[in-house]
């Protein structure tokens, strides 16, 4: 219920990037394979093992993302695991989460440093990702690392670089995307640590 309700959440903040035809592969690989409310296990097991022999296959840069992208995972398991104990703990577990039991969650949950780290690792991942864009022969290895990814157990990993790379030359150039996309980020968070009535409400709103 939680992911499924930050989820549409963020479906809802990224209207505008979705909206814009160069950032909208972008602004999907962000709401399905980063912020996304499906299960990554198969895409993060076993991430000591996983990486070292990715290493053999593919460029630094990419391995980077990856890196990131488990991180972020992990992290983001934790914060939604404290979450739902405090939403847990309302009269109703089951009844549907409010605006009012959501901010109150998320102050509960505390930490807002490693808040401030999330969205990094969020930005850290689409840095890369447009670095490794940019970089030639790049999407020859990442295309060429197809069977031996398939051969160890490793095309989940590998469908997320791919679907990210796509993604991130579709949009031509990362600066303003992860710009914007950082600052309204770490503005919803300040907002939901200061127990704002309307911490989503976006900067040309009437309710701002």
């Amino acid at each position: 219920m939680l992911r499924q309700w930050q989820a549409r959440r963020l479906e809802t903040s990224f209207r505008d990037f979705l909206a814009t035809p160069n950032m909208r592969p972008a602004a999907e690989f962000f709401l399905t394979d980063l912020y996304g409310d499906k299960d990554f296990s198969a895409r993060d097991r076993d991430a000591a093992r996983i990486l070292p022999l990715m290493s053999r296959i593919l460029p630094e840069t990419l391995l980077r993302a990856a890196a990131d992208a488990i991180e972020l995972a992990v992290l983001s398991h934790a914060f939604d695991l404290r979450l739902a104990e405090s939403l847990a703990a309302r009269k109703d577990p089951m009844a549907a989460i409010s605006l009012a039991d959501y901010v109150r969650a998320y102050r509960h949950a505390g930490c807002p440093r490693l808040r401030r780290h999330q969205i990094e690792l969020v930005l850290g991942v689409g840095r890369t990702l447009d670095a490794a864009v940019h970089k030639h022969g790049i999407f020859k290895l990442l295309k060429a690392s197809r069977l031996p990814a398939h051969l160890a157990g490793l095309h989940e990993l590998q469908a997320f670089l791919e679907r990210g790379f796509t993604a991130f030359e579709a949009l031509g150039g990362a600066d303003l995307f992860l710009e914007r996309i950082g600052a309204q980020e770490m503005e919803v968070s300040r907002r939901l640590f200061a127990g704002h009535a309307d911490p989503f409400a976006q900067p040309n709103s009437s309710s701002r």
